[in-house]
């Protein structure tokens, strides 16, 4: 599988936060919405997962200094 640059992943996931914090404050916006969609179809693109939660886990992971003990989700029961 080919694996993104780390820094593009990065970017992803600040666009992602971006747009997710763009949402809460105005859940009403059609343009948020679509644009937070094809980040997360991008970030699940990019990190070989079907679901945004998993794309984020796996993207973190994969930037420099990731410790698996960094996301929190994978250890919660």
């Amino acid at each position: 599988m080919l694996m993104a640059h780390p820094a593009v992943l990065r970017d992803l996931i600040d666009q992602y936060e971006a747009f997710a914090a763009l949402h809460a404050a105005d859940a009403d916006s059609a343009q948020v919405r679509q644009r937070m969609a094809d980040v997360a179809y991008t970030l699940c693109v990019s990190t070989g997962t079907r679901d945004i939660d998993a794309a984020l886990i796996a993207a973190r992971h994969q930037l420099p200094g990731a410790r698996p003990q960094d996301d929190f989700v994978l250890h919660s029961s």
